[in-house]
């Protein structure tokens, strides 16, 4: 049984959700987001709550219900509060900021590296050693700062590189002579 899936995901004041056909459409403040809904799984929306039951008591529907009813929790929380990465810089000479729709990285390469900034996410950098990635979808958000961090993954033996903000990098010890 499903700890996660038995709870009802609260639909909060201002928020919508509507299922048509095979899509669950959740409307807040910050936008409008879509799921495609899982067949083995039936989802209701009833009195400021939406609730996840699988359909029988096949191993595949039981291990849907927990991730599925997630997802709905997800795209709640992402028209309400939204989503935000921060990502840490560290290095001598590596630093960051947004020109217009590009995010412009210099990360110790012989060339800047010019990021385009997908459609729904809005990037901001505070200080050059700092990017905050921000959307109502969670799955992008994550997916845009792993795309970022790719350019340049923090090393063990200096720690520089780009590294989420309170990851711990294992450092190394060097050679010894």
């Amino acid at each position: 049984m499903s700890r996660i899936g038995k709870k009802p995901v609260p639909v909060p004041a201002g928020v919508t959700a509507a299922i048509e056909g095979k899509t669950l459409s959740v409307k807040g403040p910050k936008g409008t987001l879509t799921l495609s809904l899982a067949d083995e799984v039936s989802y209701a929306v009833e009195d400021g709550s939406i609730s996840v039951q699988p359909v029988n008591e096949t191993k595949r529907a039981r291990s849907f219900w927990g991730m599925q009813r997630t997802l709905v929790q997800n795209l709640i929380t992402g028209v309400t509060e939204g989503y935000t990465k921060t990502l840490q810089i560290t290095g001598v000479g590596y630093r960051a900021n947004v020109q217009g729709k590009n995010l412009k990285l210099q990360l110790g390469y012989s060339h800047d590296v010019d990021f385009a900034i997908p459609e729904g996410i809005t990037i901001a950098t505070p200080d050059q050693t700092t990017v905050q990635i921000s959307g109502i979808d969670k799955q992008q958000v994550g997916q845009v700062a792993a795309e970022i961090r790719r350019w340049r993954k923090p090393e063990p033996y200096k720690g520089k590189g780009i590294k989420y903000a309170g990851e711990y990098i294992f450092r190394k010890e060097g050679k010894k002579k």
